[in-house]
């Protein structure tokens, strides 16, 4: 009996052993005949999402070279050098099979070359190929106000982008950035909209759509698209403090698509106004001008002569609604109106002696006094090297089309070449008028640059300026 038991145990553990054996061995083999799953499917198929937008998107994103002419800094040896050549480079998308491309302004401004390069994949190609085809642009038309531009390239049939409705944006809804930062051709990368409507200047009546998109040096004009493979806006600047994570700003496709189509359509931008100025309704404001409400919009100023003046609006009225829409502040009814075109009509609700009114107002061109300025068709005739900046004559003829002057002679500017400073870093600005020149009136273009010319190194400058109707000095010394 004790030697069948011993028996029976001996069998037990040689068993359990094998059992362990088996199970020892048998996990690797089952390891990797079924890899366990380390993707869920969602996770896949957003990458899958991702992929098919960046592979249909790639062939219409273009990259943009630019040649333009600059005054050279420091002592030349003639004033035949004083104008320096100076290249750049930023992104842009194909909106038209024709060859319609839209960039920023920044990006060709000034710009008297432009290069595209137009990628070129074809099937079973390497890739690390990267083959494309050069074609040469041509500025269709430029609005600074969005720094949007439309170019055009000839030739056959391009791929080309839809725009998406920016308008269906929300905050959190993953997108991606197309172009070539510092010169890596056909780049993408994805982030997060973190608002869709970020106004970057108090009074500017433009917004943009704020992502933590990675953009560079390059990314410039290329396109914002959600993950359907839309153009939800055009990536134009981005904003970082002390070397941190750069903040990316794109201006929105419904901007874009109003700009790029009027652009097309006549060259330049036309915007509806309805000439009335709004501000924000703050207690302060409201205790001190006894108005009905310490919140909301009130209209700070009616043009004489404008649509709003003829249907009888005044300061002080508050407004309610746009359209139906409710009104929290001056800067959503100036965006608001931002987007309307001439012709329309929209509807203002007001508040005024404790009575609501309905009043329709119709949209009417704004006037830009300075949009109209011609410039000769040689850019020699124009350039003013030292300056940095498209000069023209102010005669009868030009004076007349712009507002009240405070002295009627000198040099308009025109434009400012790129890599001019400008009047943000103190200098000068489209529309300014240099009237003086170190005390001495500055008769025209040829006399401005002749009495630049005999400056040496080191002599002190001083422009007298109108600017805005007001005169003011800029001072600087010739380097």
């Amino acid at each position: 009996m004790k030697r069948t038991k011993e028996i029976l145990k001996r069998r037990l553990k040689g068993a359990l052993f094998a059992a362990f054996m088996c199970l020892t061995f048998a996990v690797p083999v089952a390891t990797a005949q079924t890899p366990p799953r380390l993707v869920s499917p969602a996770a896949a198929d957003l990458s899958g999402l991702i992929e098919a937008a960046t592979r249909a998107a790639g062939p219409s994103v273009v990259e943009i070279f630019t040649t333009s002419y600059i005054g050279r800094e420091g002592i030349v040896p003639s004033s035949a050098d004083l104008v320096a050549r100076q290249r750049a480079s930023g992104s842009g998308v194909i909106v038209d099979p024709d060859g319609y491309i839209v960039t920023n302004a920044h990006v060709v401004r000034g710009a008297q070359r432009i290069r595209v390069e137009i990628p070129i994949r074809a099937a079973g190609q390497s890739i690390l190929a990267t083959s494309s085809r050069t074609a040469s642009g041509e500025i269709v038309g430029i609005d600074l106000e969005t720094d949007l531009a439309v170019i055009k390239v000839n030739g056959p049939k391009l791929p080309a982008l839809t725009f998406g409705d920016s308008e269906d944006l929300k905050a959190g809804q993953l997108v991606l950035a197309f172009g070539s930062p510092l010169g890596f051709q056909n780049s993408v990368s994805l982030g997060v909209v973190s608002s869709i409507a970020r106004q970057l200047e108090p009074e500017s009546s433009m917004i943009y759509i704020q992502s933590d998109v990675s953009i560079n040096p390059g990314s410039s004009g290329g396109p914002l698209l959600d993950l359907r493979g839309n153009v939800v806006g055009i990536n134009t600047l981005t904003i970082s403090e002390s070397g941190g994570q750069p903040i990316a700003f794109a201006a929105p496709s419904n901007i874009v698509r109003t700009v790029y189509e009027q652009i097309r359509k006549s060259g330049r931008v036309v915007r509806g106004d309805i000439g009335l100025r709004a501000q924000t309704v703050t207690p302060v404001l409201a205790a001190g001008l006894n108005l009905p409400q310490d919140h909301g919009v009130v209209v700070a100023d009616v043009t004489p002569g404008s649509a709003s003046e003829r249907v009888g609006l005044r300061p002080g009225d508050i407004v309610l609604t746009l359209d139906g829409k409710p009104m929290e502040n001056g800067r959503q009814l100036q965006v608001g109106l931002y987007r309307r075109f001439v012709g329309d009509v929209v509807t203002l609700e007001i508040l005024r002696d404790d009575k609501v009114l309905s009043v329709p107002v119709a949209m009417t061109e704004r006037r830009d006094p300075f949009s109209g300025l011609p410039t000769s068709s040689d850019f020699h005739e124009n350039l003013v090297p030292r300056l940095g900046i498209l000069g023209i004559n102010l005669d009868r003829e030009i004076a007349e089309m712009l507002p009240a002057l405070r002295v009627r002679s000198g040099v308009v500017v025109a434009s400012t070449v790129a890599g001019a400073i400008d009047a943000k870093e103190g200098g000068l600005a489209e529309g300014d008028i240099i009237h003086a020149l170190n005390r001495t009136e500055v008769k025209g273009l040829t006399d401005l640059r002749t009495r630049l010319d005999a400056l040496k190194p080191g002599d002190p400058v001083v422009l007298q300026l109108e600017r805005r109707g007001e005169l003011m000095y800029l001072a600087f010394t010739v380097e």
